[in-house]
């Protein structure tokens, strides 16, 4: 009985905790051009946008009954372009977690691009 019952905690618990995701979906916008894209990122794999380049590392989407919520937790470095003879520099730019809810509470600062949390899948 009791193993029944500890199992339907550990249950309970798994279910009601966030949904982590494979795939986190952030949305892209190149300011000079305005033009505005939807990007689909393995977590754990880097993927380009414009000259950077974005490692989602975590991905959570709050339960259906909770607030809707979409967490996602990057590293973004810019790769710009190099001078000739010279080889391009990897900076890092910003790392931390981007809110569906709230965009701009940690906000990436980039003079070209911006970059938001829409989903995780």
């Amino acid at each position: 009985m009791m193993r029944i019952l500890a199992a339907a905690c550990v249950m309970f618990t798994l279910s009601v905790g966030p949904a982590a995701a494979q795939r986190a979906v952030v949305r892209g916008l190149d300011k000079v051009t305005g033009h505005a894209r939807d990007y689909t990122l393995p977590v754990g794999r880097p993927a380009r946008i414009g000259t950077l380049e974005v490692i989602a590392r975590a991905c959570y989407k709050s339960a259906p009954e909770e607030t809707p919520e979409v967490r996602i937790y990057v590293e973004v470095f810019d790769h710009p372009p190099a001078r000739e003879g010279e080889e391009s520099q990897r900076s890092e730019v910003f790392h931390g977690w981007l809110f569906a809810s709230s965009p701009g509470l940690s906000a990436l600062d980039h003079p070209t691009y911006d970059i938001w949390a829409v989903d995780c899948r």
